[in-house]
């Protein structure tokens, strides 16, 4: 069996909270390579890390706040004018991926928006409890309680016979156990620790429902302020930029 790499390009939040990069994780096996979340500051962690960014098959939002999908115009770019493509890019994410995306790409690059692009760019909705196939992995997308309108999204992927889950950003639900039950690795967000808000996870919180997951590894992510303030007090596993781990 072919280990799966996942690397952690970004582990910060919204404010890069100890000068780290905002969330995105590179994801390679065997057959395919994507990211889940596409920060401003994604392209810059690739390019440190010394990663591949032609290689990126398809690329998953979770929610479209600007640390989540802000670097996707640089990557349009980045395949036109430094590491030209030709085959397609696909970038799946909650329903009107498209129009906020090419929103996006508009105000930021209106010119280079303004012309078809030389490779082609797959949008595809992912509803809340749809379950999608690309070449031999199975997504499932599922609700979580971060903003409501446009919905925010988690991931359950399964692998190469190994399962992968992304919380994106959520505040706590009980509907998360039911998703990270047997599987092999959950990345979790972890915006706080005193603080407790509805759309966000704080670290009490995460510790005391630990054994409940049922996830062979949890490794905490999207860091905040306080949590990298209280990082000696941490017994979870929290990630950290430049992290590369192997299932």
């Amino acid at each position: 069996m072919q280990p799966i790499d996942i690397s952690f390009l970004g582990t910060g939040d919204a404010f890069s909270a100890g000068g780290r990069h905002q969330a995105a994780y590179l994801v390679r096996s065997p057959g395919a390579s994507l990211l889940l979340d596409c920060a401003p500051t994604t392209l810059s962690s690739i390019k440190r890390s010394g990663l591949p960014s032609k290689s990126i098959d398809r690329i998953f939002l979770s929610h479209f706040h600007g640390d989540h999908f802000g670097g996707l115009p640089f990557f349009f770019l980045e395949y036109v004018h430094v590491e030209p493509r030709r085959k397609p890019l696909q970038i799946i994410g909650p329903p009107g991926v498209e129009e906020m995306v090419m929103l996006l790409f508009r105000a930021m690059y209106p010119d280079s928006a303004s012309e078809q692009l030389p490779y082609p760019v797959q949008f595809i909705e992912a509803h809340p409890g749809q379950q999608i196939s690309f070449d031999g992995m199975r997504t499932r997308s599922f609700l979580v309680p971060h903003q409501n309108r446009p919905v925010s999204l988690g991931y359950e992927m399964l692998i190469e016979d190994r399962r992968l889950v992304y919380s994106g950003d959520t505040g706590w639900t009980e509907d998360l156990l039911r998703h990270t039950q047997d599987s092999d690795l959950f990345i979790c967000e972890c915006t706080f620790f005193e603080t407790r808000v509805p759309n966000h996870l704080d670290y009490p919180r995460l510790a005391e429902n630990h054994s409940r997951f049922g996830s062979k590894r949890i490794v905490l992510t999207h860091l905040g302020r306080e949590v990298l303030q209280h990082q000696d007090e941490l017994e979870l596993e929290s990630a950290r930029d430049g992290l590369t781990l192997s299932l």
